[in-house]
Formats: structure tokens, C-alpha cells, sequence
């Protein structure tokens, strides 16, 4: 659970790499930390490896980026500043 206000924690994008833990996917996880810091907006950064979950969230790709529950990239590894414009919108 991450740590702070209620107001804090409710602003806090919730975002998901969805990967089966390729070099791939760990990147994306690893540029997604790195977005999060270098913009500044706070984010629960989580990989989810379960491929159940992966195929209930409609991902035919990997690695997938979801943030705040909706899928915005598939297949690609984005650079942290691809997914700094994401998560500003």
C-alpha cells in the first residue's frame, strides 16, 4: 500500500506493466519508474506477470503499459518520455 495522505494516495496514478518478465518488459518497468520520478507524478508502479490477468486486461502483445486501467500501449517498449506525456494526460 503506498504511503501518504488519502488525498495523496486517491490522486496517485495506478500504473501496470504487463509482461511475463522478458528483457522487454522488465525495461518498460524500469522506464515507467524513471517517468514517474523525472515528471515528478506520483505513480504505484506494479508488474503483473500472472498471464491470466494479462489476457483479461484484452493484451495479445507484451509488454503492455496500463495506467489507471486502460491499456495505452502494446507491444512496444516506450522510453520514459513516451510514457511521461501518458501520464500527464
Amino acid at each position: 500500500m503506498p504511503h501518504g495522505s488519502l488525498k495523496e494516495v486517491l490522486s496517485m496514478k495506478k500504473v501496470r506493466i504487463l509482461g511475463t518478465g522478458c528483457p522487454k518488459c522488465n525495461k518498460l518497468f524500469d522506464n515507467a519508474v524513471a517517468a514517474a520520478e523525472e515528471s515528478g507524478i506520483e505513480c504505484d508502479v506494479e508488474k503483473v506477470s500472472d498471464i491470466s490477468k494479462i489476457m483479461d486486461a484484452g493484451v495479445m502483445m507484451t509488454p503492455a503499459l496500463v495506467i489507471d486501467g486502460e491499456v495505452v500501449s502494446s507491444g512496444k517498449t516506450l522510453s520514459p518520455g513516451e510514457i511521461g506525456e501518458m501520464l500527464k494526460r
